[in-house]
Protein backbone atom coordinates (compact mmCIF):
# COMPACT_ATOMS: atom_id res chain seq x y z
CA UNK A 1 0.00 0.00 0.00
CA UNK A 2 1.08 3.81 0.14
CA UNK A 3 1.84 3.77 3.77
CA UNK A 4 4.64 0.93 2.85
CA UNK A 5 2.26 -2.05 4.88
CA UNK A 6 1.17 -5.20 2.96
CA UNK A 7 -2.49 -5.66 2.43
CA UNK A 8 -4.53 -8.71 4.17
CA UNK A 9 -4.06 -12.08 3.11
CA UNK A 10 -6.65 -13.99 2.45
CA UNK A 11 -6.93 -17.54 3.62
CA UNK A 12 -9.17 -18.67 0.75
CA UNK A 13 -7.63 -19.55 -2.39
CA UNK A 14 -8.69 -17.39 -5.47
CA UNK A 15 -12.11 -18.18 -7.08
CA UNK A 16 -10.74 -20.43 -10.02
CA UNK A 17 -12.77 -19.93 -13.43
CA UNK A 18 -15.48 -23.18 -13.37
CA UNK A 19 -14.14 -25.69 -15.46
CA UNK A 20 -16.03 -27.05 -18.70
CA UNK A 21 -17.13 -30.88 -18.88
CA UNK A 22 -14.82 -32.86 -20.97
CA UNK A 23 -16.18 -34.68 -23.34
CA UNK A 24 -14.63 -38.25 -22.29
CA UNK A 25 -16.65 -36.84 -18.71
CA UNK A 26 -19.90 -36.16 -20.06
CA UNK A 27 -20.06 -39.76 -21.68
CA UNK A 28 -19.11 -41.51 -18.77
CA UNK A 29 -21.55 -39.59 -16.83
CA UNK A 30 -24.23 -40.88 -19.78
CA UNK A 31 -22.83 -44.49 -19.46
CA UNK A 32 -22.96 -44.30 -15.54
CA UNK A 33 -19.88 -43.88 -13.04
CA UNK A 34 -19.16 -47.41 -12.60
CA UNK A 35 -19.80 -48.98 -15.92
CA UNK A 36 -16.79 -49.25 -18.20
CA UNK A 37 -17.40 -48.16 -22.31
CA UNK A 38 -18.23 -50.91 -24.67
CA UNK A 39 -15.21 -50.93 -27.30
CA UNK A 40 -17.33 -50.68 -30.82
CA UNK A 41 -16.46 -52.97 -33.39
CA UNK A 42 -16.84 -54.18 -37.02
CA UNK A 43 -20.25 -55.53 -36.54
CA UNK A 44 -21.39 -52.10 -34.84
CA UNK A 45 -20.01 -49.71 -37.08
CA UNK A 46 -21.91 -51.89 -39.74
CA UNK A 47 -24.92 -51.77 -38.49
CA UNK A 48 -24.88 -47.92 -38.18
CA UNK A 49 -24.23 -47.26 -42.01
CA UNK A 50 -27.39 -49.84 -42.37
CA UNK A 51 -29.53 -47.58 -40.35
CA UNK A 52 -28.00 -43.96 -40.81
CA UNK A 53 -30.65 -41.86 -39.44
CA UNK A 54 -30.86 -43.36 -35.97
CA UNK A 55 -29.50 -40.79 -33.45
CA UNK A 56 -30.68 -43.03 -30.48
CA UNK A 57 -27.64 -45.69 -32.14
CA UNK A 58 -25.72 -43.10 -32.69
CA UNK A 59 -25.03 -41.77 -29.05
CA UNK A 60 -25.16 -44.65 -27.41
CA UNK A 61 -22.39 -46.76 -29.33
CA UNK A 62 -20.36 -43.57 -29.48
CA UNK A 63 -20.90 -43.25 -25.15
CA UNK A 64 -19.75 -46.91 -25.16
CA UNK A 65 -23.07 -47.61 -23.73
CA UNK A 66 -23.97 -51.69 -22.96
CA UNK A 67 -27.10 -51.73 -25.36
CA UNK A 68 -27.74 -55.19 -23.96
CA UNK A 69 -27.73 -54.68 -20.92
CA UNK A 70 -29.84 -51.73 -21.25
CA UNK A 71 -32.36 -53.15 -23.16
CA UNK A 72 -32.39 -56.09 -20.63
CA UNK A 73 -33.17 -52.97 -17.79
CA UNK A 74 -35.94 -51.77 -19.99
CA UNK A 75 -37.85 -55.43 -20.11
CA UNK A 76 -37.03 -56.04 -23.66
CA UNK A 77 -33.99 -58.33 -23.80
CA UNK A 78 -32.36 -58.54 -27.02
CA UNK A 79 -33.78 -62.23 -28.43
CA UNK A 80 -31.42 -62.47 -31.06
CA UNK A 81 -27.92 -64.14 -32.18
CA UNK A 82 -26.01 -66.49 -34.48
CA UNK A 83 -26.73 -70.44 -32.92
CA UNK A 84 -23.53 -72.35 -31.31
CA UNK A 85 -24.22 -74.88 -34.42
CA UNK A 86 -23.54 -71.89 -36.60
CA UNK A 87 -20.77 -70.70 -34.93
CA UNK A 88 -19.24 -74.57 -34.91
CA UNK A 89 -20.23 -74.67 -38.78
CA UNK A 90 -18.27 -71.34 -39.93
CA UNK A 91 -15.26 -71.88 -37.68
CA UNK A 92 -15.32 -75.25 -39.95
CA UNK A 93 -15.85 -74.03 -43.07
CA UNK A 94 -13.15 -71.23 -42.40
CA UNK A 95 -10.36 -73.92 -41.04
CA UNK A 96 -10.72 -75.48 -44.53
CA UNK A 97 -10.45 -72.47 -46.29
CA UNK A 98 -7.43 -71.25 -44.57
CA UNK A 99 -5.76 -74.72 -44.42
CA UNK A 100 -2.61 -75.74 -46.20
CA UNK A 101 -1.32 -72.36 -45.91
CA UNK A 102 -4.39 -70.24 -47.17
CA UNK A 103 -3.51 -71.81 -50.70
CA UNK A 104 -7.18 -72.40 -51.60
CA UNK A 105 -7.79 -68.67 -50.88
CA UNK A 106 -4.83 -66.91 -52.36
CA UNK A 107 -5.73 -69.02 -55.74
CA UNK A 108 -9.00 -67.18 -55.07
CA UNK A 109 -8.02 -64.26 -54.54
CA UNK A 110 -5.67 -64.52 -57.65
CA UNK A 111 -7.96 -65.68 -59.83
CA UNK A 112 -10.98 -62.65 -59.27
CA UNK A 113 -8.76 -60.36 -58.32
CA UNK A 114 -4.92 -60.89 -58.59
CA UNK A 115 -5.25 -59.13 -62.08
CA UNK A 116 -1.79 -59.65 -63.91
CA UNK A 117 0.21 -60.59 -61.20
CA UNK A 118 2.08 -63.92 -61.02
CA UNK A 119 -0.41 -66.60 -59.41
CA UNK A 120 0.57 -67.87 -55.47
CA UNK A 121 3.36 -70.49 -55.46
CA UNK A 122 4.71 -72.28 -52.38
CA UNK A 123 7.01 -69.44 -51.64
CA UNK A 124 3.42 -67.51 -50.40
CA UNK A 125 4.09 -65.60 -46.86
CA UNK A 126 1.98 -66.31 -43.94
CA UNK A 127 3.70 -64.19 -40.68
CA UNK A 128 3.02 -64.67 -37.32
CA UNK A 129 0.94 -61.97 -36.11
CA UNK A 130 1.00 -63.01 -32.39
CA UNK A 131 1.90 -60.24 -30.45
CA UNK A 132 0.69 -59.55 -26.76
CA UNK A 133 -2.99 -57.15 -26.26
CA UNK A 134 -5.01 -55.79 -29.30
CA UNK A 135 -2.65 -52.66 -29.15
CA UNK A 136 -0.05 -55.11 -29.55
CA UNK A 137 -1.41 -57.37 -32.28
CA UNK A 138 -2.14 -54.13 -34.13
CA UNK A 139 1.26 -52.79 -34.04
CA UNK A 140 2.67 -56.45 -35.38
CA UNK A 141 -0.05 -56.41 -38.28
CA UNK A 142 1.03 -52.64 -39.43
CA UNK A 143 4.38 -53.96 -39.46
CA UNK A 144 3.66 -57.40 -41.36
CA UNK A 145 1.84 -54.93 -43.64
CA UNK A 146 5.03 -52.77 -44.15
CA UNK A 147 6.74 -55.95 -45.03
CA UNK A 148 4.96 -57.65 -47.38
CA UNK A 149 4.28 -54.70 -49.51
CA UNK A 150 8.71 -54.17 -49.58
CA UNK A 151 8.42 -57.75 -50.45
CA UNK A 152 6.29 -57.51 -53.43
CA UNK A 153 5.17 -61.45 -52.36
CA UNK A 154 1.95 -62.89 -52.33
CA UNK A 155 0.69 -62.89 -48.81
CA UNK A 156 -1.50 -63.91 -46.11
CA UNK A 157 -2.48 -62.49 -43.13
CA UNK A 158 -4.85 -64.81 -40.72
CA UNK A 159 -6.98 -62.49 -38.60
CA UNK A 160 -4.63 -59.39 -38.46
CA UNK A 161 -6.14 -56.89 -35.81
CA UNK A 162 -6.21 -53.22 -37.04
CA UNK A 163 -7.32 -49.97 -35.39
CA UNK A 164 -9.22 -47.23 -36.18
CA UNK A 165 -9.98 -44.25 -34.04
CA UNK A 166 -13.57 -43.75 -33.59
CA UNK A 167 -15.01 -40.33 -31.30
CA UNK A 168 -12.15 -39.62 -29.78
CA UNK A 169 -11.19 -43.50 -29.20
CA UNK A 170 -9.09 -46.51 -30.61
CA UNK A 171 -11.04 -49.45 -31.88
CA UNK A 172 -9.65 -52.55 -32.69
CA UNK A 173 -11.18 -55.25 -34.99
CA UNK A 174 -10.18 -57.99 -36.64
CA UNK A 175 -11.47 -58.93 -40.23
CA UNK A 176 -10.94 -62.50 -41.59
CA UNK A 177 -7.99 -62.20 -43.83
CA UNK A 178 -6.02 -59.46 -45.51
CA UNK A 179 -4.52 -60.45 -48.95
CA UNK A 180 -1.41 -58.71 -50.13
CA UNK A 181 -0.81 -59.38 -53.70
CA UNK A 182 2.87 -58.34 -55.56
CA UNK A 183 1.66 -55.23 -56.72
CA UNK A 184 0.69 -54.13 -53.20
CA UNK A 185 -2.49 -54.09 -53.02
CA UNK A 186 -4.17 -54.58 -49.81
CA UNK A 187 -7.80 -56.97 -50.08
CA UNK A 188 -9.94 -57.66 -47.04
CA UNK A 189 -10.94 -61.10 -47.16
CA UNK A 190 -14.60 -62.05 -45.32
CA UNK A 191 -15.50 -66.35 -44.98
CA UNK A 192 -18.99 -66.51 -44.17
CA UNK A 193 -20.66 -69.71 -43.88
CA UNK A 194 -24.07 -68.94 -45.87
CA UNK A 195 -23.86 -70.68 -49.57
CA UNK A 196 -23.30 -69.40 -52.51
CA UNK A 197 -25.42 -71.15 -54.80
CA UNK A 198 -25.02 -70.92 -58.49
CA UNK A 199 -22.53 -68.01 -58.03
CA UNK A 200 -25.14 -66.00 -55.92
CA UNK A 201 -25.51 -65.44 -52.28
CA UNK A 202 -28.75 -63.95 -50.42
CA UNK A 203 -28.11 -60.63 -51.11
CA UNK A 204 -29.68 -59.33 -47.57
CA UNK A 205 -26.40 -61.57 -46.34
CA UNK A 206 -24.09 -59.88 -48.83
CA UNK A 207 -25.26 -56.41 -48.18
CA UNK A 208 -24.49 -57.29 -44.35
CA UNK A 209 -20.87 -58.64 -45.21
CA UNK A 210 -20.24 -55.35 -47.56
CA UNK A 211 -20.81 -52.77 -44.43
CA UNK A 212 -18.64 -54.96 -42.05
CA UNK A 213 -16.08 -55.56 -44.59
CA UNK A 214 -16.30 -51.46 -45.47
CA UNK A 215 -15.05 -50.88 -42.17
CA UNK A 216 -12.16 -53.41 -42.32
CA UNK A 217 -11.30 -51.47 -45.79
CA UNK A 218 -11.46 -48.02 -43.87
CA UNK A 219 -9.16 -49.13 -41.38
CA UNK A 220 -6.34 -50.48 -43.72
CA UNK A 221 -6.42 -47.36 -44.93
CA UNK A 222 -5.69 -45.32 -42.25
CA UNK A 223 -2.20 -47.87 -42.00
CA UNK A 224 -1.65 -47.56 -45.61
CA UNK A 225 -1.48 -43.82 -46.06
CA UNK A 226 1.56 -44.75 -44.27
CA UNK A 227 3.36 -47.34 -46.13
CA UNK A 228 5.07 -46.43 -49.59
CA UNK A 229 3.55 -48.20 -52.64
CA UNK A 230 0.37 -49.62 -50.62
CA UNK A 231 -3.13 -49.26 -52.10
CA UNK A 232 -6.59 -51.13 -50.65
CA UNK A 233 -8.42 -52.22 -52.76
CA UNK A 234 -12.03 -51.41 -52.77
CA UNK A 235 -13.39 -55.17 -53.97
CA UNK A 236 -13.64 -57.56 -51.24
CA UNK A 237 -13.33 -61.02 -51.55
CA UNK A 238 -16.78 -62.72 -49.99
CA UNK A 239 -15.85 -66.78 -49.56
CA UNK A 240 -18.75 -68.75 -48.77
CA UNK A 241 -19.64 -72.81 -49.27
CA UNK A 242 -20.12 -73.45 -53.08
CA UNK A 243 -23.91 -74.52 -53.22
CA UNK A 244 -25.01 -77.53 -50.80
CA UNK A 245 -21.11 -78.84 -50.62
CA UNK A 246 -18.37 -77.29 -47.88
CA UNK A 247 -16.04 -76.57 -51.44
CA UNK A 248 -14.65 -72.72 -51.04
CA UNK A 249 -16.01 -70.31 -53.48
CA UNK A 250 -15.86 -66.64 -54.03
CA UNK A 251 -16.72 -63.65 -55.30
CA UNK A 252 -15.78 -60.07 -55.60
CA UNK A 253 -17.94 -57.85 -53.70
CA UNK A 254 -17.66 -53.70 -54.45
CA UNK A 255 -17.88 -51.86 -51.13
CA UNK A 256 -17.50 -48.06 -52.27
CA UNK A 257 -20.96 -47.50 -51.59
CA UNK A 258 -20.91 -49.20 -48.14
CA UNK A 259 -17.35 -47.58 -47.09
CA UNK A 260 -18.39 -44.09 -48.24
CA UNK A 261 -21.71 -44.80 -45.92
CA UNK A 262 -19.90 -45.83 -43.13
CA UNK A 263 -17.43 -43.03 -43.33
CA UNK A 264 -20.35 -40.14 -43.27
CA UNK A 265 -21.61 -42.21 -40.01
CA UNK A 266 -18.06 -41.80 -38.24
CA UNK A 267 -17.90 -38.52 -39.06
CA UNK A 268 -21.44 -37.93 -37.11
CA UNK A 269 -19.92 -40.01 -34.30
CA UNK A 270 -17.57 -37.83 -34.16
CA UNK A 271 -20.18 -34.85 -33.52
CA UNK A 272 -21.72 -37.13 -30.92
CA UNK A 273 -20.65 -34.45 -28.38
CA UNK A 274 -23.94 -32.08 -30.17
CA UNK A 275 -25.92 -35.15 -29.29
CA UNK A 276 -24.83 -35.36 -25.78
CA UNK A 277 -25.20 -31.63 -25.39
CA UNK A 278 -29.22 -31.55 -26.43
CA UNK A 279 -29.88 -33.76 -23.28
CA UNK A 280 -30.95 -32.72 -20.37
CA UNK A 281 -28.18 -32.34 -17.34
CA UNK A 282 -28.53 -35.55 -14.99
CA UNK A 283 -29.23 -37.90 -17.70
CA UNK A 284 -27.71 -41.24 -17.79
CA UNK A 285 -28.66 -44.79 -18.89
CA UNK A 286 -26.86 -46.48 -16.04
CA UNK A 287 -28.19 -49.92 -16.26
CA UNK A 288 -28.77 -50.28 -12.43
CA UNK A 289 -31.33 -46.79 -12.65
CA UNK A 290 -35.30 -48.08 -12.10
CA UNK A 291 -37.09 -48.58 -15.68
CA UNK A 292 -38.98 -46.01 -15.83
CA UNK A 293 -35.32 -43.54 -15.57
CA UNK A 294 -34.42 -45.42 -18.08
CA UNK A 295 -37.47 -45.08 -20.03
CA UNK A 296 -37.44 -41.43 -19.86
CA UNK A 297 -33.93 -41.40 -20.54
CA UNK A 298 -34.21 -43.48 -23.96
CA UNK A 299 -36.96 -41.11 -25.16
CA UNK A 300 -34.67 -38.22 -24.96
CA UNK A 301 -32.57 -39.33 -27.97
CA UNK A 302 -34.45 -39.61 -31.37
CA UNK A 303 -34.52 -42.96 -32.86
CA UNK A 304 -35.51 -44.38 -36.38
CA UNK A 305 -36.61 -47.68 -36.18
CA UNK A 306 -37.41 -50.16 -38.80
CA UNK A 307 -37.93 -54.41 -38.87
CA UNK A 308 -34.50 -54.69 -40.03
CA UNK A 309 -33.09 -53.46 -36.58
CA UNK A 310 -34.46 -56.80 -35.24
CA UNK A 311 -31.33 -58.38 -36.39
CA UNK A 312 -28.56 -55.62 -35.64
CA UNK A 313 -29.26 -53.71 -32.29
CA UNK A 314 -29.88 -55.03 -28.98
CA UNK A 315 -32.86 -52.01 -28.74
CA UNK A 316 -34.86 -53.05 -31.55
CA UNK A 317 -37.39 -54.47 -29.48
CA UNK A 318 -37.81 -51.75 -27.19
CA UNK A 319 -37.93 -49.24 -29.71
CA UNK A 320 -40.24 -51.58 -32.06
CA UNK A 321 -42.66 -51.28 -28.47
CA UNK A 322 -42.81 -47.73 -29.36
CA UNK A 323 -43.01 -47.23 -32.39
CA UNK A 324 -46.00 -49.18 -32.50
CA UNK A 325 -47.50 -47.17 -29.70
CA UNK A 326 -46.48 -44.20 -31.86
CA UNK A 327 -48.58 -45.19 -34.66
CA UNK A 328 -45.08 -44.88 -37.10
CA UNK A 329 -45.78 -46.40 -40.37
CA UNK A 330 -41.67 -47.72 -40.48
CA UNK A 331 -42.73 -50.39 -38.35
CA UNK A 332 -44.27 -51.58 -41.75
CA UNK A 333 -41.37 -51.04 -42.94
CA UNK A 334 -38.85 -48.23 -44.91
CA UNK A 335 -40.64 -48.65 -48.12
CA UNK A 336 -44.31 -48.25 -46.59
CA UNK A 337 -43.01 -45.31 -44.76
CA UNK A 338 -41.98 -43.63 -47.96
CA UNK A 339 -45.14 -44.76 -49.84
CA UNK A 340 -46.96 -42.62 -47.00
CA UNK A 341 -45.80 -39.22 -47.98
CA UNK A 342 -47.16 -36.45 -45.53
CA UNK A 343 -49.61 -38.91 -43.89
CA UNK A 344 -47.00 -39.79 -40.48
CA UNK A 345 -48.83 -42.53 -38.50
CA UNK A 346 -50.97 -45.57 -39.15
CA UNK A 347 -54.00 -43.93 -38.19
CA UNK A 348 -53.76 -41.05 -40.76
CA UNK A 349 -53.48 -43.66 -42.99
CA UNK A 350 -56.25 -45.53 -42.31
CA UNK A 351 -58.38 -42.28 -42.13
CA UNK A 352 -56.95 -41.31 -45.55
CA UNK A 353 -58.16 -44.54 -46.79
CA UNK A 354 -61.92 -44.44 -45.15
CA UNK A 355 -62.19 -40.77 -46.24
CA UNK A 356 -64.69 -39.88 -48.78
CA UNK A 357 -63.80 -39.16 -52.15
CA UNK A 358 -64.20 -35.33 -53.90
CA UNK A 359 -67.58 -35.00 -55.45
CA UNK A 360 -67.96 -35.57 -59.12
CA UNK A 361 -66.66 -32.27 -60.59
CA UNK A 362 -65.67 -30.78 -57.83
CA UNK A 363 -61.87 -29.85 -57.98
CA UNK A 364 -59.35 -32.43 -56.79
CA UNK A 365 -56.13 -29.50 -56.84
CA UNK A 366 -56.27 -30.02 -53.09
CA UNK A 367 -56.53 -34.09 -53.16
CA UNK A 368 -53.74 -36.01 -51.53
CA UNK A 369 -52.59 -38.55 -54.77
CA UNK A 370 -51.78 -40.74 -51.36
CA UNK A 371 -54.59 -40.56 -50.16
CA UNK A 372 -56.61 -41.37 -53.42
CA UNK A 373 -54.71 -43.91 -53.98
CA UNK A 374 -55.33 -45.08 -50.15
CA UNK A 375 -58.75 -44.89 -51.08
CA UNK A 376 -58.67 -46.99 -54.62
CA UNK A 377 -56.63 -49.74 -52.58
CA UNK A 378 -59.32 -49.78 -49.83
CA UNK A 379 -62.36 -50.07 -52.25
CA UNK A 380 -60.57 -52.69 -54.27
CA UNK A 381 -59.70 -54.66 -51.32
CA UNK A 382 -63.44 -54.67 -50.67
CA UNK A 383 -64.92 -55.54 -53.89
CA UNK A 384 -62.64 -58.46 -54.06
CA UNK A 385 -64.07 -58.95 -50.41
CA UNK A 386 -67.84 -58.95 -51.48
CA UNK A 387 -66.93 -60.97 -55.08
CA UNK A 388 -65.58 -63.91 -52.88
CA UNK A 389 -68.29 -63.80 -50.55
CA UNK A 390 -71.15 -64.02 -53.23
CA UNK A 391 -68.82 -67.01 -54.79
CA UNK A 392 -70.32 -70.01 -54.42
CA UNK A 393 -68.38 -73.01 -52.72
CA UNK A 394 -66.28 -75.11 -54.87
CA UNK A 395 -68.08 -78.70 -55.39
CA UNK A 396 -65.70 -81.69 -54.09
CA UNK A 397 -64.60 -83.31 -56.59
CA UNK A 398 -66.76 -86.80 -58.21
CA UNK A 399 -65.33 -89.93 -58.14
CA UNK A 400 -64.39 -93.46 -56.13
CA UNK A 401 -63.10 -92.69 -51.92
CA UNK A 402 -59.42 -92.65 -51.71
CA UNK A 403 -58.49 -95.95 -51.24
CA UNK A 404 -55.94 -95.15 -47.87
Amino acid sequence: MADGTLPPVSSYPPAAPPQKTTLRQRLADLRGPAVPPRPLDARSLAALAANPGCGRRALLDGAGVDKGALAAALGSPAAFGQSQFAIVRGNSFEAKVKGDGGAELLRLAHTLLGGAAEPPGPDARVPDLTAAGPEGRAARTALALREATAAGAWTLLDHPMLALEVAGTPAYLEPDAVVVDPGGRWTVVEIKSFPMIDGAADSAKVGAAARQAAVYVLALERTAGKVPGAEVGHRVLLVCPKDFSNLPTAAPVDVRRERAVTLRQMERLTRVEELAAELPAGLSFDPARPAGELTEAVSAVGAAYAPECLAACELAFHCRERSRAAGDPATLGRSVRGELGGLTTVDAALAAAGSPAPAEGASEEGDDPTAAALRRASRLRAEALELAAARPPHPAPEGPACPC
